[in-house]
């Protein structure tokens, strides 16, 4: 398995991630408030998606990832798309996000400045196809057998596209890690990485030791970085110190700006804290960061602050 994100860490020690995808398509007049959230949006607004994609691409995303975190094949049943059709949805939401990619490629390589960007499949945990905020706690009451079941079709049909990597994004517990790991070991495909959901800076949202799920990235061979996404950014350092004694692999850390999600409301808590990005940025990458960027209302500007404070 060859390392797609190997030019990018020999260029400035860290590749850049984008920002949040479903807020961003929000303030660009989306409405999401629908089990499917931002992947509702390949079925009503691909082009907006393109749009976003493309802006963090000029913002110096290396890498930016697809609208399929809710995007499952029972949710897009539950929401009355044929079967046949949610596998399109699904496979849609990377072919847009490669097309943009190789659009932008074509248009800007002649400066040979940057290498060509990356594009990464997400895959939200089971919590946020149940979207009832479960991917901030964990407590699901499913066992590492049904995870893996659940998880199984989604992850096979992605694994077949064109994607350069798989996100396992948002995870929050540690028997969901163990099935996301079981299922990498059953087949050959593209290197994933995971990120954790963690509640303070020591532990998952499930409690778990952030080691312990760590732990079990490290001895994956398909995984080739980990780390915490969705998390305030004051916790991002201390939870890379949590994940670099457990692993050797490169970290990975995308936090949102510090708000707080509340699940009863379906609304941001809006924290009024502006984080310095480019900063913050570079004390991550010092901190063991391979892969940085933001998460949920984190937005084009902040990318580029990540950008050019690594450069």
């Amino acid at each position: 398995m060859t390392d797609p994100l190997v030019p990018y860490l020999r260029r400035r020690g860290a590749a850049v991630l984008d920002g949040g995808l479903a807020t961003e398509l929000e303030s660009r007049g989306l409405a999401l408030d629908d089990p499917l959230w931002s992947a509702r949006a390949l079925i009503d607004a691909p082009a907006i998606v393109a749009a976003v994609h493309r802006d963090y691409l000029e913002a110096g995303a290396d890498v930016i990832t697809t609208a399929t975190y809710q995007a499952t094949i029972a949710g897009l049943i539950a929401r009355g798309v044929a079967a046949g059709e949610a596998r399109r949805v699904l496979v849609s939401g990377v072919v847009l996000a490669c097309r943009e990619r190789d659009a932008f490629w074509e248009c800007s390589r002649q400066n040979g400045v940057r290498a060509r960007p990356l594009v990464a499949a997400s895959i939200g945990s089971y919590g946020a196809f149940l979207a009832d905020g479960s991917e901030y706690r964990g407590d699901y009451g499913l066992d590492g057998d049904a995870l893996a079941a659940w998880h199984r079709p989604r992850l096979r049909i992605v694994e077949e596209g064109a994607a350069d990597l798989l996100a396992f994004e948002t995870i929050p517990s540690l028997v969901e890690a163990a099935a996301i790991v079981r299922l990498l070991a059953e087949t050959d495909g593209p290197p994933a990485w995971i990120s954790f959901q963690a509640r303070n800076a020591e532990a998952l949202a499930d409690g778990t030791p952030l080691e312990a799920a760590a732990g079990l990235a490290e001895r994956c061979p398909r995984v080739v970085a980990v780390g915490v996404n969705c998390v305030a950014p004051a916790l991002v350092g201390p939870l890379l110190a949590r994940c670099a004694s457990s692993t050797g692999k490169p970290l990975v850390a995308y936090p949102n700006r510090g708000d707080r999600w509340d699940a009863a409301s379906r609304r941001w808590i809006l924290s009024g804290v502006h984080p310095a990005f480019g900063e913050l940025a570079r004390a991550w990458r010092a901190a063991g960061a391979r892969l940085i960027g933001g998460c949920c209302r984190t937005t084009p500007a902040d990318i580029r602050a990540i950008a050019s404070a690594l450069d």
